[in-house]
């Protein structure tokens, strides 16, 4: 089933002023259920707004835009739509404010007018899912906790909405190495476990080519390619144009190309490079 649908999708920021702009035009792209899907762009292309139109934060002012088949430009729809589409912003940690962990988790649940209990399953459900122990931590202030369980709080705060899509803004975003593989090893995990459509925003290459199935490519509001990693950053005049970096594994990977080594085809993620250097050489040693 197609989770997200967007046709012909336009979008004008201050309509009529002087300070009037299109930040997306005749945008048209699908995701199925179950799919990790990329958004990238350099910046002002225009993928937070493309984002903010998932869960009706931006109301469809050109085309449409359907959440399980539901369209955003039926106002009886919102409601469901935004239960479905949970958005984890930039920096998320930024927006908790609750005295307790506890507190912050279950304020969504909570303007859902559900029952307390059902409220509470939820919260230590959420915690669960992003590996944090309920009893340990639901009485701390979130404001005292490492910037890694800022985030997963925050992330936990959504998920207790129970979300169908997860939506992700530069999820690691002033992390450490260290912060960014356990944030990105959960959203895997999450995929798998809890929500299994997700959509994220990234201008890390790696991460991005490592996790989604498809990566879709935002310049100056418009669509210039809906593509598999490989295929996408296997484009070099595409991605220069556009003026985003490539992954690591591709950059070296050139860098040889340009030394003679033929490869079979693009690698995006360090172990893809490994394995064709792998092969490349037993092919020699053969021959």
């Amino acid at each position: 089933m197609r989770a997200v649908e967007v046709e012909n999708l336009s979008f004008t920021y201050s309509k009529k002023t002087p300070y009037e702009k299109k930040a997306l035009i005749n945008v048209n792209f699908e995701i199925e259920e179950g799919e990790f899907f990329g958004i990238v762009g350099a910046t002002g292309s225009g993928k937070s707004t493309l984002v903010m139109h998932l869960n009706s934060l931006n109301k469809v002012q050109e085309g449409d835009v359907k959440i399980f088949g539901l369209s955003a430009k039926d106002k009886k729809n919102l409601k469901e739509i935004r239960q479905n589409v949970g958005m984890v912003f930039q920096y998320p940690e930024y927006q908790l404010f609750e005295e307790t962990v506890a507190r912050d988790v279950a304020f969504g649940p909570k303007n859902l007018k559900l029952p307390p209990a059902e409220i509470e399953a939820r919260v230590k459900e959420a915690l669960l899912d992003v590996n944090l122990d309920y009893e340990e931590i639901k009485d701390r202030s979130p404001f005292d906790l490492s910037g890694g369980q800022k985030r997963r709080v925050a992330i936990a705060g959504i998920l207790a909405m129970r979300p169908k899509i997860l939506v992700l803004d530069e999820p690691t975003a002033g992390l450490d190495p260290a912060g960014r593989r356990e944030i990105l090893a959960l959203i895997k995990d999450l995929q798998r476990t809890v929500c299994p459509t997700i959509i994220m925003i990234s201008h890390n290459m790696d991460e991005i080519a490592k996790l989604a199935g498809r990566i879709l490519l935002l310049s100056d509001g418009k669509v210039l390619a809906v593509k598999p990693p490989a295929q996408l950053f296997a484009d070099e005049k595409l991605i220069i144009d556009a003026g985003l970096d490539f992954p690591t594994a591709t950059v070296i990977q050139r860098a040889l190309s340009a030394r003679g080594v033929k490869f079979p085809s693009c690698a995006v993620t360090v172990a893809e490079l490994a394995q064709q250097i792998l092969k490349i050489r037993e092919s020699a040693n053969v021959s």
